[in-house]
């Protein structure tokens, strides 16, 4: 028997050190060869890191959340043969890897038993899936491995939701949370607590967001938008739609509105490199979309937005949040915006303060549509209104200038025709 060791792999674009957002093994466990030991984040990007042979582990070298120099031991096999070289094994191509639920990209949370539901599988009315084929393992991280075995629960009756039916601690709870045999307790007072590392996407989303608020003096704007005819616009745009259209969202003609705005006012689509003193002004609307994913918020850009019209908006927009969602988007479709969208929906609320996605000098913040009571022509009506809270950076944007781009904005979505005649 010999040992192999495994190096931080060298992910290019300059990379020299990276961070472990989770292991998939634990010392002891037998790997084959492509197994996922666990992965692997630099910047925006995740990828899974594959074993280079059958083996077994031997020992863990590197923590999860902790930052690693390339080339650095991060893990060690136990192999047949008298002994191998380090070697820099090749993360997996996929440039990004997204699962179910937060703790893919960062790490999963390890949590004291206490704090979790226990429950013996006897008690159980029936298993939540059906059992694996003899001889194969229950894909899981250690801390889900450590909770089932506390619990006494057998991974092998567990539905496993992740990727290659890979076990997460959601699928351990839906499991536990079954039906039970009633039972009158007492409430008792809860005195857990539960301590979650930040690291992976979470951990760069906090550096930027307080980069940003840190950095920059922010200005935001909020104003009132009737969308009433715009409503009746897109609800008729969609009836007349075929199968293979993607229904327009309000998304698209927002960007619209956007890439209208700024054509007036271009000074708003710039980045502002304030280390160099430079403002750099762009004629391409590269429009930055926020995407809310079960491993946290990702800006997906929709590139040449000034070159495509609302079926083209919608039908990229579309794509973008599907493979920010599935895990399917690259690197090049995070990066590159110079001017960004944020809706929360039906969620939007009243007002919101958005972060500028620094280096952007603007974000347009979309709130909610709600009907309200709108005086017009000598009496109240029923209309549908949204307001608009976008944010600005004030060392580059004067107060009088955001108000214009939003008021722009503002009769564009008021006005919906003129949307498409300034196309």
């Amino acid at each position: 028997m010999g040992l192999l060791k495994i190096r931080m792999p060298d992910v290019g674009e300059g990379i020299v050190e990276a961070e472990i957002v989770e292991w998939n093994v634990a010392v002891g466990d037998l790997v084959r060869e492509d197994d996922v030991l666990g992965a692997i984040m630099t910047d925006k990007a995740t990828v899974e890191l594959p074993s280079p042979s059958d083996g077994k582990i031997s020992a863990i070298d590197a923590e999860v959340g902790v930052m690693t120099a390339v080339g650095s031991t991060i893990i060690t096999l136990e192999v047949e043969g008298e002994g191998q070289e380090e070697r820099d094994t090749p993360p997996t191509p996929a440039p990004v890897t997204v699962e179910a639920s937060p703790p893919d990209l960062p790490a999963e949370p390890s949590e004291s038993p206490a704090s979790r539901p226990r429950q013996s599988q006897a008690s159980r009315q029936a298993p939540a899936g059906p059992p694996r084929p003899e001889g194969e393992k229950p894909i899981a991280s250690p801390s889900v491995r450590r909770r089932a075995m506390d619990a006494g629960v057998k991974l092998a009756f567990v539905r496993g939701t992740g990727p290659a039916g890979r076990i997460l601690h959601g699928d351990l709870d839906a499991y536990l949370s079954g039906p039970v045999p009633s039972a009158i307790h007492a409430r008792e007072p809860d005195t857990s607590i539960i301590e979650t590392k930040v690291t992976g996407l979470r951990r760069k989303i906090a550096e930027r967001l307080e980069d940003a608020n840190r950095r920059i003096p922010h200005i935001t704007y909020v104003d009132e938008v009737d969308v009433t005819e715009l409503e009746n616009l897109r609800s008729r745009l969609n009836s007349e739609r075929g199968d293979d259209q993607p229904k327009l969202t309000l998304l698209p003609f927002i960007m619209l509105s956007m890439v209208a705005a700024l054509k007036a006012f271009p000074k708003l689509n710039a980045l502002y490199d304030d280390e160099a003193g430079v403002v750099r002004q762009f004629g391409a609307a590269h429009i930055g979309m926020a995407v809310q994913t079960s491993n946290g918020l990702m800006v997906a850009v929709v590139r040449h937005a000034e070159t495509l019209d609302i079926n083209g908006l919608a039908a990229e927009s579309q794509r973008l949040a599907t493979a920010a969602r599935d895990g399917s988007i690259t690197r090049d479709e995070l990066t590159g915006s110079t001017i960004t969208v944020t809706s929360l929906g039906a969620m939007g609320g009243i007002v919101s303060t958005p972060v500028l996605n620094s280096p952007e000098v603007a974000i347009v913040g979309v709130n909610k549509i709600a009907m309200r009571p709108v005086y017009l022509d000598g009496g109240f009506v029923p209309r549908k209104v949204m307001n608009l809270s976008s944010s600005f950076d004030h060392r580059i944007i004067d107060g009088w200038d955001a108000a214009e781009f939003i008021q722009h904005i503002r009769a564009s979505l008021e006005n919906p025709a003129t949307l498409f005649m300034e196309q």
